[in-house]
C-alpha cells in the first residue's frame, strides 16, 4: 500500500512539474545554505587549529606582564627574565621537552646591495625544538658558537628569498646593522600564522650574540617552553606559574607581573569563536528551511482545493480517511526530501568551491549532512500534516458537489 501511495504522490508531483520545482526551491536553498555555512565554518576551525599548531608543538610562552599597580593607578614595569629563570624552569618543572629563552629585536639585513628589514631573535637550538622548526639546509649552532656568542645566523625562508633569491646562502656573509654574520643554515618555510604575520620573516642568532652585540643586557623578555608528548600542558603551566611567583617574590594575594600562555588556550578560544559564528550563520540559513516548509504547506492546500472532487470520489467508493491523509502526507514528504537531496549536493559543491577560493581545508561533516536530510523530511511531515488532515476530513457529499 505504501508503495502504491508513493507512486500516486510521484504522479501528482510530476503532473505539475514547474509548480513542484518552485515549491521545493525554499527547501533546496535552506539545506544548501546550512551545509555550506557549517562546512565552511568547520574548515575555518580546522585552519585556525592547523595554523596555531605551526607555532610549536605543545608550546607555552612565559612573558612579562604589566607590572605592579601603584596607589595612583600607574604601573611599575615588570622585571625582565633572567637566564637563571629559564634554567630553573628546565630543572624544576617536570614534563618539559625543551626550554628556550629568547630576545627579539628588529634590524636591517644587508647582503650586497639588497636591504631587508626583519625580525632578529636571539635564542638557543632549543628554540627550533619548541617551535617545531626543521632546517631546510645547513646546520644548527654549535656549542662553541652558543657559548662564545659567535656572529652566525639561521635565515627564515622569506629573508633568504629577499636577500639571496635563488642563490645558495650557506657560508655567505650578511650584515645586521653594522655587524657581519655568517649564514650557517636556512629554516624550512612555515608560511603565515593565523594572526597574519609571516613566520618566515626571521633571522635566528645565538642568544649571547644578541645580548652582547645588540641589547647589551644579560636578561631576556620571553621564555618558550615545550611540554613532552603525553604531558598535560595545563600542569606544566600551573607548575611554571608557581615557580615564577616564587622566584619573582610575588606574595599571596598579589597579582602576577608575568603570564604563562598555553597555545592550546588560544586554539580553544579561536575555535570557540569560529564555532559560535558558524552556529549563528547556520541558524540564519535554517530560517530558509522554515520558509520552504511554509511554501510546501501553501501548495498542498492549493492541491487539496484543486482535487476536492477527486478526494470526494475516493472517499465515496470506500477509501479510508487515513489513506487520504497518507497520500497527501507522502506527497509533502517526497517534495521536502527531494529538495533536501538537491540542497545537500548543491551545499557540498558550494562549500568545496568556497574552501578552494578561501584557501582553507574542505571538512566533510557527515553529521550535518544527515541532520539536514532528516530535518528536510521533518519539514515535509510537519508542514504537510495540516493540508493532509484537511483533505482526509472532507465530507464526501460536499466534495462531490465541489465545482
Amino acid at each position: 500500500m505504501l508503495w502504491e501511495t508513493y507512486r500516486l504522490a510521484q504522479r501528482e508531483i510530476l503532473r505539475n512539474g514547474l509548480r513542484s520545482s518552485l515549491t521545493v526551491l525554499g527547501i533546496v536553498i535552506g539545506v544548501a545554505a546550512v551545509i555550506t555555512m557549517v562546512t565552511l565554518g568547520d574548515g575555518a576551525t580546522a585552519q585556525v587549529t592547523r595554523e596555531i599548531s605551526k607555532l610549536g608543538s605543545n608550546m607555552l610562552q612565559v612573558r612579562r606582564g604589566q607590572g605592579f599597580r601603584l596607589p595612583g593607578g600607574a604601573r611599575i614595569p615588570a622585571k625582565r627574565f633572567k637566564i637563571a629563570d629559564a634554567a630553573a624552569i628546565e630543572r624544576d618543572v617536570l614534563g618539559l621537552k625543551a626550554v628556550a629563552p629568547a630576545v627579539t629585536t628588529t634590524r636591517q639585513a644587508i647582503f650586497r646591495n639588497v636591504n631587508w628589514s626583519t625580525s632578529v631573535t636571539g635564542s638557543t637550538n632549543e628554540f627550533l625544538i619548541v617551535r617545531d622548526w626543521a632546517l631546510a639546509a645547513g646546520r644548527v649552532f654549535s656549542d662553541n658558537e652558543l657559548r662564545a656568542g659567535k656572529a652566525v645566523c639561521l635565515l627564515g625562508a622569506t629573508v633568504r628569498q629577499q636577500l639571496f633569491g635563488g642563490e645558495d646562502p650557506i657560508g655567505a656573509a650578511i650584515r645586521l646593522g653594522k655587524i657581519s654574520f655568517t649564514v650557517i643554515g636556512v629554516l624550512q618555510a612555515k608560511g603565515q600564522s593565523s594572526f597574519g604575520t609571516d613566520q618566515d620573516d626571521l633571522i635566528l642568532i645565538p642568544l649571547k650574540t644578541m645580548q652582547r652585540r645588540f641589547t647589551g643586557r644579560a636578561d631576556v623578555n620571553i621564555i618558550y617552553l615545550s611540554a613532552a608528548d603525553g604531558v598535560s600542558t595545563e600542569q606544566v603551566q600551573a607548575d611554571t606559574e608557581a615557580l615564577m611567583r616564587e622566584r619573582r617574590r610575588i606574595q599571596i594575594g598579589e597579582e602576577d607581573d608575568f603570564h604563562v600562555r598555553d597555545m592550546k588556550e588560544i586554539i580553544a578560544t579561536l575555535t570557540g569563536t569560529t564555532r559560535v559564528l558558524t552556529g549563528l550563520l547556520g541558524a540564519v540559513a535554517a530560517v530558509s528551511l522554515l520558509v520552504g516548509g511554509i511554501g510546501i504547506m501553501n501548495i498542498m492546500l492549493v492541491s487539496v482545493t484543486e482535487r476536492t472532487r477527486e478526494i470526494g470520489t475516493r472517499l465515496a467508493i470506500g477509501a479510508l480517511e487515513r489513506e487520504v491523509l497518507l497520500q497527501f502526507l507522502v506527497e509533502a514528504v517526497v517534495l521536502a526530501v527531494f529538495g533536501g537531496v538537491v540542497g545537500i549536493v548543491l551545499g557540498l559543491a558550494a562549500a568545496w568551491l568556497g574552501a578552494r577560493a578561501m584557501a582553507m581545508p574542505f571538512v566533510f561533516n557527515p553529521g550535518i549532512v544527515l541532520a539536514a536530510f532528516v530535518f528536510s523530511g521533518a519539514v515535509g511531515v510537519v508542514f504537510g500534516f495540516f493540508p493532509a488532515r484537511k483533505a482526509a476530513r472532507l465530507d464526501p457529499i460536499e466534495a462531490l458537489r465541489h465545482e
